[in-house]
């Protein structure tokens, strides 16, 4: 009598509930299928192996049957997006990923400018509020996108529209008080051919080039956005010690400035990590730290000063995050 048949009293002949001892195969409706993962090709060939039990089986196995339910079974890991993909259609996701995002940023601008024709923030504070919201709010919808090129092109159009738009208003061609007042440092359109200029071009640049799977978009970005807009608002506020090589920028903002692109970018590490676009590692927390502490101090220069930090800190974030990650 088969081994197995001896923890059968009854008699009722039911197939091995072992089968990754003996080599049985268990009823469909059995729970014991999963256990066909932990099969290594060592106990397949131990299995197939047993030639006084070939006669016996009531559900004989072979190596090929094993594998191939092994090999139904595997899972392939490939970036998840947070709209449905029509393998047939995938254009159409992208397009509509393109309105979600730029409604999304039209959205925030919008806010931000009504909350500077009311007066409700100092004209800095408001523009700063543009500046650390827009990149960010917008690198949350990059998800929305498919992997590869399209999806990175039709992400770039929002900032990019922004592109011609900042040199239509700098040029004076479209004229526009509200979009003026909200992004400018003291209301000049002249300003826009500037700072918000080279901002919306970062971001632009960061799409197409680098996209969602590379950690020198997530740094570039956050160092930016965060850490330059924070390190105004706080050293502002609080930055009544200034660093001695440059009297217009202060000890505590450029605290403000490291810490903040570092800690977003951290953040922005693990939301991209849960769709699959990077992994996340001490080293690569490690790298944000020297991005972020390499921008602040570029930040503080007086070149930056005399240029435009909008694109003295994306130059610096590009420069060590190539050499960091």
């Amino acid at each position: 009598m088969h081994s197995c048949l001896a923890l059968d009293p009854i008699g009722t002949g039911t197939p091995c509930s072992f089968p990754c001892h003996v080599g049985h195969l268990p009823r469909p409706s059995s729970t014991f299928g999963l256990g066909f993962l932990l099969l290594t090709p060592k106990s397949i060939s131990d299995i197939t192996s047993y030639s006084l039990l070939d006669g016996t089986l009531r559900y004989p196995l072979t190596t090929t049957t094993i594998k191939h339910r092994i090999r139904r079974r595997q899972v392939t890991s490939a970036p998840a997006t947070m709209l449905p993909q029509n393998p047939q259609n995938p254009v159409v996701a992208d397009i509509c990923a393109t309105f979600i995002a730029g409604g999304v940023a039209l959205f925030f601008l919008l806010l931000w400018e009504e909350t500077a024709k009311r007066g409700v923030f100092d004209q800095k504070l408001n523009r700063k509020c543009v500046h650390v919201s827009i990149g960010l709010v917008f690198m949350l919808c990059w998800p929305l996108f498919s992997s590869g090129l399209r999806g990175a092109f039709l992400a770039s159009l929002t900032p990019g529209i922004n592109i011609f738009r900042m040199l239509l208003l700098g040029l004076g061609i479209w004229k526009d008080e509200a979009t003026v007042k909200s992004i400018s440092r003291y209301g000049d359109y002249r300003e826009l051919l500037k700072g918000p200029l080279y901002y919306a071009t970062t971001i632009t640049l960061a799409c197409i080039i680098y996209w969602r799977t590379s950690p020198i978009a997530i740094a570039l970005i956050c160092n930016l956005c965060a850490g330059d807009g924070l390190a105004d608002i706080v050293g502002r506020r609080f930055g009544t010690r200034k660093i001695p090589y440059n009297r217009n920028k202060s000890v505590v903002g450029s605290v403000a400035m490291a810490s903040a692109g570092f800690l977003t970018s951290i953040g922005y590490m693990h939301y991209f990590s849960r769709f699959g676009f990077v992994q996340e590692s001490w080293g690569m927390v490690l790298g944000f730290l020297v991005v972020s502490l390499a921008s602040a101090l570029v930040e503080s220069l007086p070149i930056s000063t005399n240029l435009d930090d909008n694109l003295t800190v994306p130059l610096a974030s590009i420069l060590v995050g190539s050499l960091v990650f």
